[in-house]
């Protein structure tokens, strides 16, 4: 499983025990694990406070593994000034490396559902920093940025809510576990619903103009 190497934020000693502690939580995530702050500390041979030092809560610690994780895919650009183009492009670079960090975006999804059944159950006691998602929104905003001028808002709207079901790991429990597909075949259904997606755009655009 590929590693993560360094952090602009630190250097030296802080940089290694940091590198550390986040490659010990990518392969325990990996193995199907939840880890605490305590027990990555244990797993890593560190102390607590220098394990809490990094990552004050375990939703700390999730969004940088996610982060650590997907930090290329966070950066990438289009080349197309064409959106379902764009797509293509987001869905071919973006896929394989999710699935290499499969562990760490199934635990960010385990961790948003207990935080949902919390919400529910004790509205008024939820004390843990909220973990933090949103980077899709972005991307999926530059990836039909070339609609604009062409397309009503609203019918952009409806394609980044609708790109936005199946850019994203959520994909991966309905299409590996109850259809055991292969990587190659989530990629490949996903270009496929990402076309369908589009079509229907410009269907809708076509006949607001009629």
């Amino acid at each position: 499983m590929p590693k993560i190497n360094s952090n602009p934020e630190y250097k030296g000693t802080r940089k290694r025990t940091y590198v550390l502690l986040v490659n010990t939580a990518l392969d325990l995530f990996e193995r199907g694990a939840m880890p605490s702050v305590s027990e990555l500390a244990q797993e890593a041979g560190v102390s607590r406070a220098t394990a809490y030092r990094y990552f004050p809560t375990q939703n700390d610690l999730i969004t940088t593994i996610v982060n650590e994780s997907l930090g290329p895919i966070l950066t990438w650009r289009p080349q197309s000034e064409n959106t379902e183009e764009r797509i293509g492009e987001l869905l071919s670079y973006a896929f394989p490396r999710m699935f290499e960090h499969e562990g760490a975006l199934r635990a960010a999804l385990q961790a948003s559902l207990q935080q949902w059944a919390q919400s529910r159950s004790a509205p008024f006691e939820m004390k843990d920093k909220q973990l933090e998602r949103g980077n899709r929104k972005d991307i999926l905003t530059m990836v039909t940025s070339p609609m604009k001028g062409d397309y009503p808002q609203d019918i952009i709207d409806r394609v980044i809510r609708a790109f936005s079901v199946i850019y994203g790991s959520e994909i991966f429990l309905v299409l590996k576990d109850i259809w055991k597909m292969e990587n190659s075949e989530v990629t490949e259904l996903a270009q496929w619903i990402a076309k369908a997606i589009m079509n229907q755009a410009v269907a809708d655009n076509e006949e607001r103009k009629e």
